[in-house]
């Protein structure tokens, strides 16, 4: 088998004999150890302890292969049918490769990769210096995924001509002259070229190994020693360093943001677009030129243990790269991540002479420092923790309903979205767990007392999953609370992390962790999430795309259905939903944002099935005149009816520039833009929950139908109108 597997490697390294003698060439990159030794490992714990095992074997290969080369190159821009056909004997022997932790083939389609992206990228560079005719009737091919291999190289060049080509017309239509476009341009692609000499072999381990853990199901995964601290510091939302956000520009590291309260705000000598050009321990003799470095090797360079310090070598932000530098010293510190945690607001909706506080809690994660909770550290960091003492804040604000919204909220710990129904339901179950065997256990408490005990409302959308899905499910199935928004993801599997140093009795991290599937969730109603996602009460006009979520995957876990576990409703909602839906159509058929929300909709779904574009310059810019016009008309209108402070911002015509290619000030100013924006969706979820105030508190009958099991929540009862 290795002999087959060692011809494999010289037959696509042959590919590449070409340019051997190139210098310029980037290092061939080859597995580690450690890497050899957590293939064989994730392969053991996936085939013996999945939620749905399958065998490693030539089926399972070709899935990989499939996945792997899909990985790689997902528009088809790099690899031609002569690669495709090259690589074509490993079809079905990933799994030999991986069975006898022999990483040679998976790595050696990565270096063929490496050689080709340098390749396109440099041809792409060599483009720049002709011009391009736009009164051609021509189109560009963006959208790819489903075409063939190209079959010629001819055919290839010819597709990244197409691209750049559109670069330029993008520029040109922003209006920009040919100077400042060759110049963008130019720097466009030899910072993709110098981020070529960057990749290392943890990347490279990485996509494999999750070509193979997707290939059983979407949400296993293998994280390599850096992603699983990342993983760790985004569950527990805190960690070790300077309390600085930092970025990477023209590739140096800058300042984007320092953490209110950090070691970088409070010393007064780190500014916000500030370069960072060197780092170095206290106890280092010379300090670590950074300059070029990876953006995640900068961090954990600056990462630290509690108390430690560290030396920075800052460069001002306006300063020329010639110009003097400063020496910072720091003492590391631990870092709350704050703006991920549970936070409050309070919206106010007028209806006559009344006037309703809805209190918002927007959760983007369900976080828990499970690290600190096992040191038996009482105040570890907790979602529903945090959110029980802003319901206590809410309370003394005399707020008359509560709106937790959960959009874009993927998920987190189990336990945190269990404990946080509970402070809604109070006693009772939350949900059901299926495991590999089929048995069922059911997680709930029966001892736990609502923090809240008035009407409630849920805001999802598509990014709302898993951990988000389990609470507002339960809120559905209770009677509990009203869901407003979109079709949530669909997520409705559960998953553990099993960490394969432990496994190894390893002191250091070197393999990383698993996150495998071990069970399927279901509501308290017995049916799943999976595949369908919570489906609201109230439907908001949103771009949701049926493709997009679980049901995107091709492999995902079907829908199913078990018994119902023993709870009782807490209310029944069938009786104002229809009147809350006829209200709400209403209110935004009167609302300028939500007419031009649907215009979007309408525009998108028209143009949703579109590959190409026209690289005709007349054409082009008809079509940015037209977008152009309808921005101003849209504006002129907000600007008349502009009463309420802050408005949506709309999106901008296109720039033609990459996020990293415009200023930071000007980055900022959009982020900032973008916060301060009024948010048409929650502004209108609160109405929602306004209008199911007036209906329960102007009618004993459906006050007595919506709270008939309110009494058995541990608090003070809702009053009822009499």
């Amino acid at each position: 088998m290795k002999r087959i597997l060692l011809s494999m490697v010289l037959a696509i390294f042959s590919l590449t004999s070409v340019a051997a003698s190139d210098t310029s060439m980037p290092l061939v990159l080859e597995p580690a150890q450690q890497q050899i030794q957590a293939a064989g490992m994730v392969a053991d714990i996936l085939t013996r302890f999945h939620y749905t095992p399958m065998p490693l074997d030539d089926v399972m290969s070709q899935k990989i292969f499939a996945r792997y080369l899909k990985l790689l190159d997902s528009d088809k821009l790099l690899f031609t049918q002569a690669d495709v056909d090259q690589f074509s004997p490993a079809r079905d022997k990933f799994d030999d490769a991986i069975r006898n932790r022999d990483m040679t083939t998976p790595f050696a389609m990565f270096n063929r990769y490496l050689y080709l992206l340098r390749e396109r990228l440099t041809y792409a560079r060599g483009l720049l210096s002709q011009s391009f005719d736009f009164s051609k009737q021509e189109s560009y091919n963006f959208q790819r995924k489903h075409a063939a291999w190209a079959q010629t190289e001819n055919e290839i060049q010819d597709l990244w001509r197409q691209r750049v080509k559109n670069d330029w017309l993008r520029l040109k239509l922003a209006g920009k002259d040919n100077v400042a476009i060759r110049t963008t341009l130019e720097k466009r692609y030899d910072y993709l070229l110098a981020g070529i000499k960057r990749l290392k072999s943890e990347d490279v381990f990485q996509l494999f190994m999750n070509a193979y853990a997707t290939s059983i199901e979407p949400h296993t995964n293998y994280f390599g020693p850096k992603a699983t601290e990342d993983f760790d510091i985004s569950m527990k939302l805190s960690l070790v360093g300077i309390g600085a956000v930092l970025q990477e520009r023209d590739e140096m590291t800058v300042v984007r943001e320092l953490v209110p309260g950090g070691p970088a705000a409070l010393s007064g000598k780190l500014k916000v677009g500030d370069r960072i050009v060197g780092v170095a321990q206290a106890n280092d003799a010379e300090l670590t030129d950074i300059i070029g470095w990876r953006l995640d090797d900068v961090v954990r360079l600056i990462r630290g243990a509690e108390g430690t310090k560290v030396r920075l070598n800052i460069l001002p932000a306006d300063a020329n790269p010639d110009a003097q530098q400063s020496l910072v010293v720091m003492v590391r510190k631990e870092i709350t991540l704050e703006q991920k945690s549970a936070k409050k607001s309070i919206l106010e909706v007028k209806n006559g002479d009344q006037t309703l506080r809805i209190g918002v809690i927007a959760l983007p994660i369900f976080y828990q420092d499970f690290e600190a909770q096992k040191r038996g550290d009482k105040a570890f960091k907790s979602a529903t923790r945090d959110v029980a003492l802003l319901l206590e804040e809410l309370k003394k604000e005399r707020v008359d309903s509560v709106l937790i919204d959960l959009r874009n909220n993927g998920g987190g710990s189990l336990k945190e979205a269990v404990e946080l129904t509970n402070l809604f339901i109070g006693s009772g179950p939350v949900v059901q767990q299926r495991d590999t065997r089929g048995a069922v256990r059911v997680e709930g408490s029966d001892k736990a007392t609502a923090a809240w005990d008035g009407q409630l409302g849920v805001l999802i959308n598509r990014g709302s999953a898993s951990a988000s899905e389990i609470f507002a499910a339960a809120m559905q199935d209770y009677g509990r609370g009203i869901i407003i928004g979109e079709p949530s993801f669909g997520k409705g599997t559960v998953q553990t992390i099993v960490n394969l140093d432990t496994l190894a009795h390893n002191d250091k991290k070197r393999l990383g962790e698993v996150k495998m599937t071990i069970a399927q969730f279901y509501r308290v109603n017995g049916t799943t999430t999976q595949l369908h996602g919570v489906i609201p009460d109230i439907k908001l006009p949103t771009l949701f795309d049926v493709d997009s979520g679980e049901s995107g995957y091709d492999n995902a876990l079907p829908w199913g259905k078990i018994k119902p576990a023993d709870f009782q409703p807490l209310g029944d909602l069938a009786d104002i939903v229809p009147i809350l839906q006829t209200k709400h159509e209403q209110r935004i058929a009167k609302d300028a944002e939500f007419r031009f929300l649907k215009e979007d909709i309408r525009e998108y779904l028209e143009n949703k099935e579109k590959k190409s574009i026209s690289l005709n310059e007349v054409e082009r810019r008809k079509e940015r005149d037209a977008r152009e016009a309808k921005l101003k008309a849209r504006e002129t209108l907000r600007q008349k009816n502009a009463s309420n402070g802050a408005t949506v911002k709309e999106n901008i015509q296109d720039d033609g520039l990459y996020a990293n290619e415009r200023s930071l000030a000007e980055d900022l100013a959009a982020e900032k833009a973008r916060k301060d924006a009024k948010d048409i969706f929650q502004i209108e979820a609160a109405h929602i929950l306004a209008d199911a105030y007036n209906l329960i508190h102007s009618s004993t009958r459906l006050a007595q139908k919506v709270l008939a099991g309110y009494s058995r929540l541990k608090t003070k009862p809702t009053d009822l109108p009499h």
